[in-house]
């Protein structure tokens, strides 16, 4: 009997101490961000005056690839269309759609065929057409076969431009200076070659014909779950990686290359599910290993507003995707791991990525699914099970409401008073149940790539209820 214990208590430890360990690993972020969030915030002090363009920022090409985004895809692209940036051009790839996205395309846009030189510098489907909108000359619009969300970027970069590009789901919505923030770092370090802003949920937020009209929040429980989430992922998961170029992950959502390190580093793999991080980790590794001078920065205030998933079965398999994103984008440039040249991104970011986001549903599951069983037979202590517990919820409690507080302290998006104590509820009940959903989850894409099932997108359900004017809502 006593070796049972002992084997028991020996587990009892291992997960306590990882529980502790993975939350004061975000703790420690949480004070990163807030001193890098204080100076930024004191260096940008006066954005808010009224300013013209510089004159300086150089030219962008902003890609939207799209599949069967016809809800949704006029009113992101007229907002993309009406960006405060001076020399700018918008692509939409249109990959493959099996519903009227293209039509609603030609129908907002007025598009005409564009016969124009293709440089195929990156791989890609074969192309239908290529079209300009005889409204807006900015617009371009390629037609092309169904090849995935990395195929249709690597078509845009194949057809733009510009020295810069920025990808741009087709479901979201730019703030009119987004662009203008987002350039910033290649404007203020020129070893710049990637920067990300902060995505946030579009749910219960107005956007009249691609203006956001209004910011609120939405009634759907799952949404309203996903506003903190996002808060405590951007503002802390990434704003504390930036200052040590550090950061493994610019969302796909909202990111800015610049486009001959992109195309010198192969473009978007196409054989991962994950190739927004897939694409900045490689970008570490070749940059690191080879030495070449570089910065991957992370700005806090270029915000995209995106449509967030209201189904559990769509959040399912958002974050089955996202989990086997990331095994893959970790395990294909596992070289970075401990290289002798691989720096804070190498030797910290990455190992940390490794045991707290790639295993941690792994060890999240088995921690809870130990501690209960063993607590029920008798094998831990009543004190050693709510100590646990108590490390597990009040830590992840702690960290949540961090995220809140500084939100409002900084940027104060939401500035109503109900809608903070909106929030905060949401805080409380996101750690009570929705977190352990979201390992378990996350657990289920870990195990489908251990497996190498093939994987799968699955549909993602717009409502563009948030969306009104031409073009708006469900078609």
């Amino acid at each position: 009997m006593s070796a049972g214990f002992d084997w028991a208590v020996g587990l009892q430890w291992f997960f306590m101490l990882y529980f502790v360990g993975i939350n004061s690993g975000y703790l420690m972020l949480n004070l990163l961000s807030l001193g890098s969030l204080k100076r930024y915030i004191e260096s940008h002090s006066l954005d808010d005056l009224p300013r013209g363009i510089s004159g300086l920022e150089p030219p962008v090409s902003v890609l939207v690839p799209a599949y069967n985004e016809e809800a949704t895809i006029a009113g992101s692209v007229r907002s993309m269309l009406q960006l405060n940036y001076p020399d700018y051009e918008v692509i939409v790839i249109n990959d493959g759609s099996r519903d009227g996205t293209m039509e609603a395309l030609r129908r907002e846009f007025a598009l005409l065929p564009f016969p124009e030189a293709y440089w195929q510098r990156l791989p890609a489907q074969p192309l239908r057409g290529i079209y300009r909108s005889a409204t807006h000359p900015s617009l371009r619009v390629i037609d092309k076969e169904n090849g995935g969300k990395a195929d249709a970027l690597n078509a845009g970069i194949n057809a733009s431009r510009y020295p810069l590009f920025c990808g741009v789901d087709a479901d979201s919505v730019l703030e009119r200076d987004s662009l203008k923030r987002v350039v910033e770092p290649f404007l203020e370090d020129p070893r710049t070659i990637a920067s990300g802003g902060t995505v946030r949920i579009a749910n219960g937020c107005r956007v009249d014909n691609g203006f956001l009209a209004s910011v609120g929040l939405p009634r759907n429980p799952l949404a309203l779950l996903q506003i903190v989430e996002y808060l405590r992922a951007f503002l802390f998961g990434r704003m504390g990686w930036s200052p040590l170029n550090a950061v493994l992950i610019i969302s796909g959502a909202f990111g800015l290359f610049r486009k001959d390190v992109v195309v010198a580093a192969g473009g978007y793999r196409r054989d991962t599910v994950g190739e927004d991080m897939e694409l900045v980790v490689r970008l570490h590794r070749l940059h690191r290993t080879r030495r070449i001078p570089y910065r991957i920065v992370f700005v806090p205030d270029p915000i995209c507003w995106t449509e967030a998933p209201e189904s559990l079965r769509v959040l399912k398999n958002q974050r089955v995707r996202w989990q086997r994103g990331l095994s893959e984008s970790l395990t294909m440039n596992i070289g970075l791991l401990f290289h002798r040249r691989g720096g804070a991104a190498g030797w910290l970011a990455f190992p940390f990525m490794v045991v707290f986001e790639w295993l941690g549903p792994l060890l999240e599951v088995a921690g809870y699914a130990f501690m209960i069983t063993a607590f029920v037979l008798g094998l831990v202590s009543g004190e050693a099970f709510l100590t646990f517990m108590l490390v597990a919820f009040g830590f992840g409690l702690v960290l949540s409401v961090s995220s809140l507080l500084l939100e409002e302290m900084s940027f104060h998006i939401y500035p109503k008073p109900g809608q903070v104590a909106v929030l905060l509820l949401m805080v409380v009940i996101e750690n009570f149940g929705y977190r352990q959903l979201n390992s378990l989850w996350r657990l289920w894409g870990l195990l489908l790539w251990m497996a190498r099932s093939k994987a799968r997108w699955g549909e993602m359900t717009r409502s563009a209820s948030w969306q009104t004017g031409s073009g708006g809502g469900a078609k």
